[in-house]
C-alpha cells in the first residue's frame, strides 16, 4: 500500500449525513457518480472487504430513504445524491448534526506531492548536473557519436527536465486545494501533466540511461 493509502483507517460507524456530505464532497470534486470505494476514501477508510460490508447497507439504507439514487457502472453500483438527500444534508449542517469530513484525496494528493518535491528534488538536482555533463561529453569529440547515441541523450535530457519541472510544480506553484471544487492539473497544450508523482523512479531511471 502506498503512504497515502497507509493514512486510511478500518471502518468505523459513522452518520447517514457525513455518508452524504463524503458523496456531495465527492461529486464537488468532478465525479458526477460515486463508486463506494471513493465514498469510503472521502470517509477516510481504507478500501476493503470489511469497509463495502459495512458501507453497502448504509447506502442501500440512503437510498430507499430517497437520499440516493443508484447506476450501474462496468458492473458496479455509483452513487448521487438526490434533490431530496441534498436537502437533508443542509438541513444536518443547520443543525450541527453533520461533524466534519476528514482531509480529502485531492488535497492528501497535494501534500504528499508536495513532501516527495522536497524530499527528493535536491537529488533530481544532482541527476540534472550529471545529465549535462554526459550530453556535454557525448557532443565534444569532433566527429560526433552515431545518431543512436543522440537518440538516447535527447531522452535523457527530455526525462531529467520534466522530473525537474514536475518536481518544481508540486514544491512551489501548485496551489493548495480547496475542497469547495475540483483540483485539476491544467498544463500547457501539447504538454503533459505536471503531477505525475507515481511516474518519478521511472524518469529517474530513463535519465540516466535506463529503459521502462
Amino acid at each position: 500500500m502506498d503512504a497515502e493509502g497507509c493514512e486510511l483507517g478500518p471502518f468505523t460507524p459513522v452518520s447517514d449525513a457525513l455518508v452524504l456530505a463524503a458523496i456531495q464532497r465527492a461529486q464537488r470534486h468532478g465525479y458526477k457518480q460515486v463508486a463506494r470505494w471513493q465514498v469510503a476514501e472521502h470517509l477516510g477508510f481504507v478500501h476493503s472487504s470489511a469497509t463495502s460490508r459495512r458501507l453497502r447497507p448504509q447506502l442501500e439504507s440512503l437510498r430507499v430513504a430517497g437520499s440516493l439514487e443508484r447506476a450501474r457502472k462496468h458492473g458496479r453500483y455509483q452513487w448521487t445524491l438526490t434533490p431530496k438527500g441534498r436537502r437533508r444534508l443542509v438541513a444536518a449542517r443547520r443543525a450541527g448534526r453533520v461533524g466534519d469530513l476528514p482531509e480529502s484525496p485531492q488535497h492528501r494528493r497535494w501534500r504528499h506531492a508536495r513532501e516527495e518535491a522536497e524530499r527528493r528534488i535536491d537529488d533530481f538536482r544532482t541527476l540534472t548536473y550529471q545529465t549535462l555533463d554526459a550530453a556535454e561529453a557525448v557532443a565534444e569529440p569532433a566527429d560526433g557519436p552515431g545518431s543512436e547515441t543522440w537518440f538516447e541523450m535527447g531522452e535523457r535530457l527530455a526525462a531529467i527536465f520534466w522530473l525537474m519541472g514536475s518536481a518544481t510544480h508540486c514544491l512551489t506553484e501548485w496551489p493548495e486545494p480547496d475542497d469547495a471544487r475540483a483540483d485539476r492539473d491544467d498544463p500547457p497544450a501539447g504538454r503533459r501533466g505536471r503531477r505525475g508523482t507515481p511516474d518519478w523512479s521511472d524518469y529517474e531511471k530513463r535519465a540516466t540511461g535506463g529503459r521502462r
